[in-house]
């Protein structure tokens, strides 16, 4: 018999997300280790519980199983290897769970994302990465996974509750940011693909739409790996200080929230900047950052589209919608159709029963891939990469986007 040709990463991710979607709905809904410490005993105590220990075991399981069927799908085929990175990739991850499961830290709303960065980053730059575990690192098929069941979680109805005037400022700051980090990034002499890459992850959503614009536009790992440990790093200081500048500012809640939803690239951040400032500003700030999501699939669209006509190569064919469909990154359409499934197909009892597990399984793939750009990205590469430019231009455009978006939230829900 012969092995199944050869799928394209995008098509795999989408269908191990849906697969997931599937076996959710179905009841078999794996869950996240639940800590909660504040002394070492507490902690130990939960670390040995039996039931956080099977959740961890089946967690495990289900990602491993997950990645020898992607394995199979791109006829790729190194089990044992596989296995190694793995186990230390997860326990990585769930080190960074403990960590955030302390109650000051919770109090913080610091992310597990983050520690998984952090502890990711320690590794590679003081202790050094161990070649076994490289065959684990894959990082954009992780994201890939988690950006699809993100879209189980943007659910149209929620947005358009919400009134317009959330996705009239998640346009307008799309549009006008992204035109400005474009150009600063041309100023300060970056190439076309740092270029994309950038004016999109700080405009859209951060890691997010710099995974769909490499994508689109075929672009370079070791720079997309740049543009999401940047996105990661500047996101820890706007997430903690915003929410109190707009205390001291007496921003209501409802400008408070647009603005941090339309400026922090990550959305869990927003969710713990919004938490800082109430319910009503959460509110507001969820809305906007997933509108911005929304907007994903369209930018994708118009990003590949413009590269393929304007970015062509000497004795390159003339683009047609084949190489714009080529292009095209396929998990955004898995994003977009995982919304509209739980927009406007499945039961609303359904839907409201799966998206706490599904939201979980999301967070861990996230999890396990910012861990794995930790592994691989080490400070020098940081802020020596083009003499820093790529950070200088992210820095500048944020600024930027911090102050026009606030300008515009101010407009548009004064």
């Amino acid at each position: 018999m012969q092995p199944p040709k050869k799928l394209h990463e995008d098509w795999i991710a989408v269908i191990l997300a849906f697969l997931t979607i599937g076996l959710v709905i179905a009841g078999l809904r794996p869950a996240l280790p639940r800590y909660s410490w504040s002394s070492g005993g507490d902690l130990w105590h939960q670390i040995s519980d039996t039931a956080n220990l099977l959740k961890a075991g089946t967690l495990f399981l289900w990602v491993l199983g997950s990645l020898l069927l992607a394995r199979f799908l791109a006829r790729d085929y190194q089990p044992a290897a596989l296995f190694r990175g793995l186990v230390t990739i997860v326990l990585i991850s769930l080190l960074a769970q403990l960590i955030t499961s302390n109650k000051q830290l919770k109090d913080l709303g610091l992310e597990v994302v983050l520690f998984s960065l952090l502890l990711g980053l320690f590794i590679s730059n003081v202790i050094g990465l161990p070649a076994w575990v490289k065959p684990a690192l894959q990082t954009e098929l992780y994201i890939k996974i988690g950006l699809v069941l993100l879209g189980t979680n943007v659910i149209f109805g929620d947005i358009l509750e919400a009134g317009l005037l959330g996705i009239i400022q998640s346009v307008l700051v799309v549009f006008t940011v992204w035109y400005f980090t474009f150009w600063l990034c041309k100023m300060l002499g970056l190439d076309d693909e740092f270029r994309m890459m950038i004016s999109s992850a700080v405009s859209i959503c951060g890691v997010s739409a710099a995974i769909a614009t490499s994508g689109a536009i075929e672009g370079d790992n070791k720079k997309l790996s740049h543009v999401i440990s940047l996105v990661m790093i500047v996101a820890i200081p706007m997430m903690l200080f915003m929410p109190y500048i707009a205390n001291w500012a007496g921003m209501s809640p409802a400008v408070a929230g647009a603005w941090l939803g339309g400026t922090i690239d990550t959305s869990g951040a927003v969710v713990a900047a919004g938490t800082v400032l109430g319910k009503e500003a959460l509110k507001y700030a969820t809305i906007v950052k997933f509108s911005q999501n929304v907007l994903l699939g369209i930018a994708a669209f118009l990003i590949s589209l413009y590269w393929s006509y304007n970015k062509k190569k000497a004795n390159y064919e003339k683009p047609t919608l084949r190489t714009i469909w080529d292009r095209f990154p396929k998990f955004v359409l898995g994003f977009m159709a995982a919304s509209l499934l739980f927009s406007f197909v499945l039961p609303a009892p359904v839907v409201a029963a799966v998206k706490g597990p599904l939201k979980e399984l999301q967070t861990y793939w996230f999890a396990l891939a910012f861990t794995c750009i930790g592994l691989e990205t080490t400070f020098k590469d940081i802020f020596s990469m083009e003499n820093g430019k790529p950070a200088l231009a992210f820095i500048i455009a944020q600024l930027f986007n911090i102050f026009f978006t606030l300008i515009v939230a101010y407009l548009v829900f004064k």
